[in-house]
């Protein structure tokens, strides 16, 4: 009986802690923390685990949009964690900063797995800086123009596979095959050997794995605030999942070491890194890192985007019939259009622009860490160890810099006056600073030529059943259906 009584008495105290503890948690949260001072949903103060929960669902771009047009530029999304929708705040957070410190990439977000291996994505800002360098070489000026004839032979087996559902007349997911494109492509670049997706009209399993881990993904994020279920949860896998991830880590190091073989000097993104392995100390496990994030930053981005664009053009005729013009008058025949001729379409890089304004790959902000001096951001003192982010979808989607937000005006880009007091300098989907993107150039030489030789060689329609097709739920990456269209190859051509 007494036995009984002590246990209940524990469990009162227990649970009567518990709760003392949380119920302290929110008011500290809400009323004392040193963000309680900024605007945000009450939900968003006292926990992440409503940020959470809207990444989860796929809806927090649109979300964002939502508290930005509630709160205003500087929203508290999370206890500890600030949102920002204003031009300024992209240099602010992600320029250089001459003699100060950097604001670094919040490990939460971009190492949830703390155990991976680092890359150029990830690495700290000393690391950053030396593999960045012998990156470089592979996406200069100058290697675009060396990786040219690999990039267009899988460009041409595009359009080959594509002529073959003109004469079907049956549809076609143009949105697969524009992954299909963009993976052979960077599967090459990086690992000096495509996927096979072109030829296999199918996504390789290597790739699969890597959407497959999109959500969870996100669910390791989010318990990176919460370690102690974190481990419990990842010591609980099964074991189809770390055979899976054994598999496709086999699939990876024979991906490399077949590469490390290739010879010295090959015009593609790894060949720095190759040349100089001993001298930055990089292990096979690094090499293979950085390789994989070149993958997942050089493909599904790129296809993301060409999908949206050609969608945005299908769902505005008149400006697809802009294109079409412009495109056709340019060029009389293929072999005419290449990564330097494409560069006079400035139509073309409008619509690319705008699209990417409309359905920017990244949608969702990519997190920094406020520094251990604290930093000013829009005027305001921002504390010590505080994240921060800029949400492009939301950020993008504000009619207080762009007007006619919602709606696919690729005339904005080119001078119209119309749109005169739009704020262009917002749109940056590359991002600023010495952490910008380093695939830019790649990106916007495969968009220009891929798009180019679509209008150019076929008449495209859309299908009734992707007329809402841009409605998509994002998971880090846009949940992309299939966009499904008509070709008819353009008989005119030479």
């Amino acid at each position: 009986m007494g036995i009984s009584t002590n246990l209940q008495q524990v469990l009162v105290t227990g649970v009567f802690t518990c709760f003392i503890y949380v119920i302290s948690q929110v008011v500290y949260n809400v009323f004392i923390h040193p963000l309680s001072r900024f605007p945000g949903p009450v939900e968003h103060k006292i926990t992440r685990l409503a940020y959470a929960w809207k990444a989860a669902r796929g809806t927090l771009p649109f979300d964002m949009l939502e508290m930005h047009k509630k709160y205003g530029d500087i929203v508290r999304i999370a206890p500890d964690e600030l949102a920002f929708s204003h031009p300024d705040a992209w240099q602010e957070i992600m320029g250089h900063k001459k003699g100060q410190h950097e604001f670094t990439k919040a490990n939460w977000f971009y190492r949830p797995v703390e155990e991976q291996p680092t890359h150029v994505v990830n690495a700290t800002r000393e690391e950053h800086g030396r593999l960045r360098r012998q990156l470089a070489h592979g996406f200069s000026e100058k290697a675009m123009r060396d990786q040219e004839p690999l990039i267009r032979g899988y460009v041409d087996l595009l359009l080959e596979r594509l002529t073959g559902f003109c004469a079907s007349g049956s549809p076609v997911a143009i949105s697969d095959w524009y992954n299909f494109t963009t993976f052979d492509i960077i599967g090459d670049l990086a690992f000096g050997e495509p996927f096979g997706c072109l030829q296999g009209s199918d996504l390789d399993g290597w790739i699969k794995g890597i959407f497959d881990a999109g959500r969870l993904g996100i669910l390791l994020q989010t318990l990176s605030f919460y370690p102690v279920v974190k481990r419990a949860l990842l010591s609980m896998a099964p074991a189809s999942m770390k055979e899976a991830h054994e598999k496709h880590r086999r699939l990876t190091q024979q991906k490399m070491e077949r590469r490390m073989e290739k010879e010295e000097g090959r015009p593609d993104l790894i060949e720095g890194l190759l040349r100089k392995r001993d001298e930055l100390s990089l292990t096979l496990d690094e090499l293979i890192s950085n390789a994989e994030i070149l993958i997942i930053g050089g493909s599904e981005t790129t296809a993301s985007l060409l999908s949206g664009v050609t969608y945005l053009l299908l769902a505005n005729p008149h400006t697809h019939d802009k294109l079409k013009e412009e495109v056709r008058s340019a060029f009389q025949s293929q072999e005419e259009i290449n990564l330097i001729s494409v560069n006079k379409l400035s139509y073309m890089l409008a619509c690319l622009d705008e699209a990417m304004r409309m359905y920017p790959p990244i949608a969702n902000g990519l997190p920094r860490l406020c520094p251990e001096s604290g930093a000013t951001i829009m005027g305001e003192y921002i504390p010590p160890n505080t994240f921060v982010s800029v949400h492009h979808w939301a950020l993008y989607r504000r009619e207080e810099y762009f007007k006619d937000p919602n709606t696919f005006h690729p005339e904005r880009f080119l001078g119209d006056q119309s749109f005169a007091d739009d704020r262009r300098e917002v749109l940056q989907p590359f991002h600023v600073g010495p952490r910008n993107c380093l695939g830019r150039n790649l990106a916007y030489s495969e968009m220009r030529l891929i798009l180019a030789l679509i209008i150019f060689t076929f008449d495209v329609t859309i299908e009734d059943e992707a007329q809402d097709w841009i409605n998509q739920r994002n998971f880090i990456m846009w949940e992309k259906g299939p966009l499904k269209v008509r070709l008819n190859r353009v008989s005119a051509l030479h």
